[in-house]
């Protein structure tokens, strides 16, 4: 009786494996094309916010490739990945910066209609991978530090549709690179708690918790 609840134990580990695997395959997918999209409008809109949401989307998809490779694994080596993802969250953040102060020193006043369609799609995608990824908000922090990229990027599809927004209504670039400026800082303060909540989970598994 006792091998017969092990075994079903065993199988629902396996499911439940299974299915966070695609689910964080459905998410870099999407995270990927929304990449290409937003680089792309990017480009053509001259928007800062634009090129912070797209590099977010190419942080994301490399973050939940490495959530993928963890599935299953064990508690440090979960929590060594999260170090990782919150160094890609912090890396993207740099960059952001970097475009923003080639923006300040290249100005352009970036073409609202590009930004609003693409920041439409980029939410509308944006909000797939969040109800995708929901469910294991509270589960351990491999997926939780995904679900994390993935509120913020909610957050960030509505900032880019605010910076069109206020473009139109303004007739000017600065509203852009005030949002983008607001990403920038967003993506710090969740480098910053992913780095503390991985820290936590690697001192525990080293029996330092």
């Amino acid at each position: 009786m006792s091998e017969c609840c092990g075994c079903g134990k065993a199988l629902d580990v396996a499911a439940m494996q299974a299915k966070q695997r695609r689910v964080l395959i459905t998410v870099l997918v999407v995270n990927l094309a929304t990449f290409v999209m937003m680089v792309g409008a990017a480009w053509y809109s001259h928007s800062s916010s634009l090129l912070s949401g797209g590099l977010d989307n190419l942080g994301d998809a490399l973050t939940y490739a490495l959530s993928l490779a963890v599935v299953g694994a064990g508690a440090r080596a979960k929590a060594q990945v999260s170090l990782l993802k919150g160094a890609l969250i912090l890396g993207a953040a740099l960059a952001v910066g970097m475009q923003i102060l080639w923006r300040l020193a290249n100005p352009a006043v970036p073409i609202f209609e590009g930004m609003g369609i693409a920041g439409l799609l980029n939410l509308a995608a944006n909000y797939v991978c969040l109800r995708l990824l929901t469910p294991y908000r509270l589960g351990d922090v491999n997926l939780a530090s995904a679900w994390e990229c993935a509120r913020n990027d909610i957050f960030e599809g509505f900032a880019v549709l605010l910076a069109a927004l206020l473009v139109w209504l303004f007739g000017a670039g600065w509203p852009d690179l005030v949002i983008a400026g607001a990403l920038l800082f967003m993506f710090l303060r969740s480098a910053g708690r992913v780095f503390r909540a991985s820290l936590q989970e690697l001192k525990a598994a080293q029996g330092f918790g």
